[in-house]
């Protein structure tokens, strides 16, 4: 490495000005690379072995990408006071750059790499997770690690109609289309994002756009590679081959396996008979192989399977379950098969079953989100749990592994393109457990998550599908695009792609491209099978349920959320919080309140009406304004020689005059009220001056009649008591 500093200056018109820098920091790595745009610097690190481990038989890449809460000036808050496992966040960001990374070293490197990214400066208005794939093959171009191409990756966002590059925090925040693009100079390689319900023409023009940004970003990075003086790549061992242990098991399997791949049968008559095939091979080549002629026997095996069943789905178009290229599995689906949680829905396709849950919460069920550069409330959660069993295997049970966190995020971020505004205050949190699965349970999470939500009563606005497609092409020019692939078919494919959204548009994509030249018609051709193959599920969750229950079901916590005058939440709240506590108390219901602009949301849950009721109709009688001429009920509050006072609105008192008690003449206080009493009166007046409230309760009376004067005599005062 460099012993000083070498910068390349890279600009996207519009954007302040991206540095990539190498020779300062890290300098014992094999690569290193620092980011800079305003006040975010990345550092990208990457250190390869020289030698493979002995027996590998994978491509061993890690990447973590890991925000320091120095960067923003902040301290953890987590106990330890540091920061601890990747966050959900970061294990989606490092998602995006590994999916980008893998497929660059060739297929013959086994050796371990490790990629760390760190954001050491934040900027609140730059997002660095579309800056950290850059800064990751920055690294690469500028070691001796062999690689075989250059890419980057951008977000293109449309903001207002317009396309942008990596728009800022404040300017994504009104995006309708957000995806994660990358690419070498000449082909796509990975998409991910979300939409609300854009077109198939408009995500391909983003596609297009992204490309032209990224070219740009992959010759800043040619450049500062020759500056940094990289020449050549490292060699490295390759792994061991035998042309005749191939050949011998070309000949005895080759035709055997395109007869097992051509029967149409279940994913566990095919596994069975494909491993029985590979034992025959084995006790075939005889007990005079030595144990790498074995291991490699195995490994050509596999590569024939692979090589088989593909040729055979572009010759013959015969697919492993029999089924046409744009056909999807049998479906079958039901609302509530739980009687116990808030909303539930199965869902299953084919092989692949999801059984998902819906819970309602408060708003102190939010989730915090937190990064270096912000921490936020999230009321909207989705899990998605992948048990062992749902594949017929035996694994350790440990917590949510990367694979589970990326394929809950597209189904999260699917769904809530649906999902009501902040006028709903409830949290809701999706559960998808995955019961059975042969391909796509993400995308059966999507569809079974739609119609939970709509048996729980969300005021979801349309269902959404999902469905993964593939791709598989051939140098002759010849391809297929299949509808639905089987777990079998997904490892199979050039592009393997999972698209969703409603019969309007596109909610979201993730997509992984490994052929070279790819052309946009034929992606227009697999976006428009992708979308015929949506609709065809939609027609079946319409038919099992066609709009969201009109209310949620009697054992779910009912709520309220009324907007009050900014002025009204102390009294609300009270000193201390006094008031709201005792609201709480006795109606048993759970209250929030968040100050909006210049109003205050109050949101009411109780599982019981009569109880939210009771809570509405207290915070409703503490936030009114009173009105002349309105019919009040409270308690006395005190009593004097003039009249009473009464509480006719918490918070709020007005005077009872002595006259305005009875059309009876009342000579004293004695004996007429006691504090705590419940009198019913009428606002009469209001002082504009002192803002002191008149009450009556005479106004509520009938008024007596009296007997006229004769002569002399006065008018009779004491007639007509109370009614």
């Amino acid at each position: 490495m460099l012993s000083q500093k070498i910068n390349v200056d890279l600009q996207h018109e519009g954007l302040p000005t991206i540095t990539l820098g190498t020779g300062k920091l890290a300098r014992q790595a094999d690569g290193a690379v620092t980011i800079t745009q305003g006040n975010c610097v990345l550092l990208a690190t990457v250190v390869a072995n020289k030698d493979p481990k002995e027996g590998q038989e994978f491509f061993p890449l890690s990447v973590d990408y890991q925000e320091k809460f120095a960067s923003a000036g902040r301290i953890p808050g987590s106990f330890f006071k540091r920061e601890a496992r990747l966050n959900d966040y970061e294990i989606l960001t490092s998602r995006l750059i590994d999916r980008a990374l893998r497929p660059l070293f060739p297929e013959d490197y086994f050796c371990d790499v490790q990629v760390l990214i760190s954001l050491v400066s934040s900027d609140p208005e730059i997002m660095p997770d579309s800056l950290a794939c850059l800064a990751a093959s920055a690294a690469l171009a500028v070691s001796d690690i062999p690689i075989k191409e250059i890419i980057s990756e951008v977000r293109i966002a449309r903001i207002n109609g317009n396309f942008v590059i990596n728009p800022t925090r404040s300017q994504l925040a009104t995006a309708d289309m957000d995806f994660m693009i990358a690419a070498t100079e000449k082909n796509l390689m990975m998409v991910e994002g979300e939409a609300k319900e854009c077109s198939e023409a408009d995500l391909v023009k983003a596609l297009e756009m992204a490309h032209n940004a990224i070219r740009i970003q992959i010759k800043a990075q040619q450049e500062l590679r020759q500056l940094a003086g990289v020449t050549g790549k490292r060699d490295y061992k390759k792994p061991e081959t035998d042309a005749e242990i191939n050949q011998q098991v070309v000949n005895f399997c080759r035709q055997r396996i395109y007869d097992i791949a051509r029967k149409g049968s279940s994913k566990n008559e095919r596994s069975e008979a494909f491993s029985q095939l590979k034992d025959e091979l084995m006790i075939h080549l005889g007990d005079a192989i030595t144990d790498l002629q074995k291991k490699l026997a195995k490994k050509y095996y596999e590569d024939l399977k692979w090589e088989v069943v593909r040729n055979m789905m572009l010759d013959d178009r015969i697919r492993l379950d029999g089924r046409q290229m744009d056909q999807v599995r049998p479906l079958a689906m039901e609302i509530e098969p739980l009687p116990s949680p808030h909303g539930s829905a199965l869902f299953t396709r084919g092989e692949t079953q999801s059984l998902t849950t819906v819970t309602f919460g408060t708003k102190l069920d939010e989730l915090l989100v937190e990064s270096a550069a912000k921490s936020e409330y999230t009321p909207f959660l989705l899990h998605y749990n992948f048990p062992p069993f749902s594949t017929g295997e035996v694994k350790m049970m440990r917590g949510p592994g990367r694979r589970e966190v990326g394929h809950g995020n597209l189904a999260l971020r699917s769904l809530k393109q649906m999902m009501p505004g902040n006028e709903y205050a409830y949290t809701v949190r999706v559960v998808s457990d995955i019961l059975e699965s042969n391909g796509s349970s993400s995308m059966a999470t999507v569809c079974a998550g739609s119609l939970a939500l709509m048996d729980a009563g969300v005021p979801f606005k349309k269902h959404v599908s999902g469905v993964a497609m593939g791709l598989i092409t051939r140098e002759d020019g010849k391809y297929a695009i299949l509808t639905d692939i089987l777990g079998d078919e997904d490892h199979l494919g050039d592009m393997d792609f999972k698209v969703t959204g409603t019969k309007d548009g596109i909610c979201g994509v993730q997509m992984d491209i490994k052929v070279d030249g790819l052309s946009m018609a034929v992606m227009m051709e697999a976006l428009e099978q992708a979308r015929k193959g949506r609709l065809h599920i939609l027609d079946a969750m319409y038919a099992c349920i066609a709009e969201h229950r009109p209310d949620v079901k009697p054992h779910a916590p009912r709520m309220i959320k009324l907007i009050i005058d900014k002025e009204f939440i102390g009294a609300v709240i009270g000193p201390g919080g006094k008031v709201i506590q005792e609201i709480q108390r006795e109606t048993g219901t759970t209250i929030n309140i968040e100050e909006v602009g210049n109003t205050g949301e109050v949101s009411i849950f109780s599982a019981n009406q009569e109880n939210l009721d009771k809570a509405v109709t207290w915070v409703k009688s503490i936030t009114a304004v009173p009105n002349v001429g309105d019919v009040y009920e409270g308690p006395v509050k005190g009593i004097k020689e003039f009249g009473a006072f009464v509480e006719f609105l918490p918070g709020k008192q007005g005077l009872l005059h002595i006259s305005e008690i009875s059309w009876k003449r009342l000579e004293n206080m004695e004996g007429i009220f006691k504090e705590g009493d419940m009198v019913k009166v009428k606002l009469v007046g209001l002082d504009p001056k002192t803002g002191k409230f008149k009450l009556s309760r005479k106004a509520l009376m009938p008024k007596p009649e009296f007997n006229k004067p004769q002569g002399n005599q006065q008018e009779n005062t004491g007639e007509g008591e109370e009614a």
